[in-house]
Formats: structure tokens, C-alpha cells, sequence
């Protein structure tokens, strides 16, 4: 099996058994972003805890790339720092829009390596970085719900 045969099941698994995915209670912050290109959408509730990222949860539909995607990023921020979550989203975004000449850091990317042959795609890109522009919408949401906040 070559590397493109593994990342592609790599995908396909997360399509099929997506983590993380369910809208859950409680959360600060949500999100629902749709892709006008292609018609995906995602619903997306953050709860952070303590400078942690508590809870990812997310309903979607769309195609096996923006679902992959974002319970791949289930995987990856749920229970970190909001900090290391935002360093993921960085890096990821990194990867995306490398138009291919990136294959992306397996140690931190973990299973969104998988992800680096979509970089080649522009239309396929706004599919997987999906589910992270809503994290990255509902954290701000999150972090502007908080009581006595006056740089939000």
C-alpha cells in the first residue's frame, strides 16, 4: 500500500466513523458555516473550560473530505490548550495552503497529514478547512460569552 492509498483510507475512516461528532451541552460558542461552492455545512459548539478547549462537538453534511476533516480535528483539539488548539488551526491552514508542496508534520498533525494531496485542490481546500473556520468562529464566540471580557 503506497502513501496516498494509506491517507486515503485514513479519510475514509474518519467519513465513516466520524469522532466527536453530535452536538453536545454545554458550550460557549457556535457556529454554523456552509460552503456556497459545494453545499457543506457544519454546526459546530465549543466548550472551554479553564483555558482548555472542554468540548468540540459538530453536526455536518457534506462530502467524505469536510466530514473527515472536521473528526479529524475533533481528534486533535478536544481536551488540549486553547493556545495548542489555535497552533493546530495554524498549521493546518499551513498545510492547505501549500498547494502540495507541503506533506505537514505527522508528530503534530497526526491523522490531517492525510489531508496534504487535497492542498492541490483549490475547491477541495475550503472542504476540509470547513469544520476549523467554525472552531475558529465559535472560540471567538466562546471567548466573548465571557462575563467582565472587554477585549472580545
Amino acid at each position: 500500500m503506497n502513501l496516498d492509498e494509506l491517507y486515503q483510507e485514513v479519510i475514509l475512516d474518519h467519513y465513516k466513523r466520524p469522532r466527536g461528532a453530535g452536538l453536545r451541552e454545554p458550550y460557549e460558542g457556535e457556529s454554523h458555516q456552509v460552503n456556497p461552492t459545494c453545499g457543506d455545512e457544519i454546526t459546530l459548539r465549543v466548550h472551554v473550560e479553564d483555558g482548555k478547549v472542554a468540548d468540540v462537538s459538530y453536526d455536518n453534511v457534506g462530502c467524505s473530505i469536510s466530514k473527515a476533516s472536521a473528526s479529524v480535528m475533533y481528534e486533535l483539539i478536544n481536551g488540549t490548550t486553547v493556545n495548542d488548539a489555535l497552533a493546530k488551526l495554524a498549521e493546518f491552514t499551513e498545510l492547505m495552503n501549500s498547494k502540495g508542496q507541503s506533506e505537514g508534520d505527522e508528530d503534530s498533525l497526526e491523522d490531517a497529514v492525510a489531508f496534504a494531496g487535497v492542498s492541490k485542490y483549490p475547491m477541495r481546500v475550503k472542504c476540509a478547512l470547513l469544520g476549523w473556520m467554525a472552531f475558529k468562529d465559535a472560540l471567538v464566540r466562546a471567548e466573548a460569552s465571557i462575563p467582565g471580557r472587554t477585549d472580545a
